[in-house]
């Protein structure tokens, strides 16, 4: 159960001070991954590419503390569990955002990502798990390659990760993603740490083909 905590006595003390009234505390990371594994577990195993970039995403940040406290207006939540929101095309061509617990449990998240995705497809309608979850966004815009992508602050602090298409390159898949996170959340080195885990478990993935 989500739960207000004192600042001042969290690692995040410091940061607090100095980024929680910041008119843009938000800090992007950019790189590029080797995503060959997902794409050759995604054609062997008929699973969706997005899905197991979301898996991978919730496996790397369960290992870094920090993702589990987030700032909400002025106050610092701690969480017990982590989601993943990811940005489906409904039946009427528009969008909707669905959140999915997550699972360490590939095929447990899995049943998750097809079932929940669908049902917001079908109703075109959002399904939210904020009040519950520190949710992780991420956003694929799936029709071209991007270099990267900085968002506009608005007050949405959660941590988003946003990638294209990935590249093909001799016999190797790449990626470029991009990592946006509230500085009063983690610091540089956390997140540096979350994306080297994030390419570890792609890695790992090759114990599945």
């Amino acid at each position: 159960m989500p739960v207000e905590v004192n600042p001042k006595e969290t690692s995040r003390a410091s940061a607090y001070e100095l980024w929680m009234q910041a008119p843009n505390p938000m800090v992007t990371f950019f790189k590029t991954l080797d995503v060959t594994n997902l794409v050759r577990l995604s054609r062997k195993r008929n699973l969706k590419f997005n899905m197991l970039m979301d898996y991978c995403i919730g496996k790397a940040a369960s290992d870094v503390e920090e993702f589990h406290t987030l700032p909400v207006g002025v106050k610092l939540i701690r969480y017990d569990s982590i989601a993943l929101n990811t940005i489906i095309r409904n039946k009427s061509g528009t969008v909707n955002s669905c959140d999915l617990m997550f699972s360490d449990d590939l095929a447990a998240f899995n049943k998750e990502y097809l079932t929940y995705t669908n049902e917001a497809s079908e109703n075109c309608a959002d399904r939210d798990l904020s009040a519950d979850s520190m949710v992780i966004g991420t956003s694929a815009i799936v029709d071209t390659e991007i270099d990267g992508a900085v968002n506009m602050y608005s007050g949405f602090n959660n941590p988003f990760v946003i990638w294209g298409k990935y590249r093909k390159k001799f016999f190797r898949c790449y990626l470029p993603v991009s990592f946006q996170f509230h500085h009063t959340q983690m610091d540089g080195a956390h997140a540096g740490r979350f994306l080297e885990n994030l390419q570890k478990e792609m890695n790992d993935l090759r114990n599945l083909l």
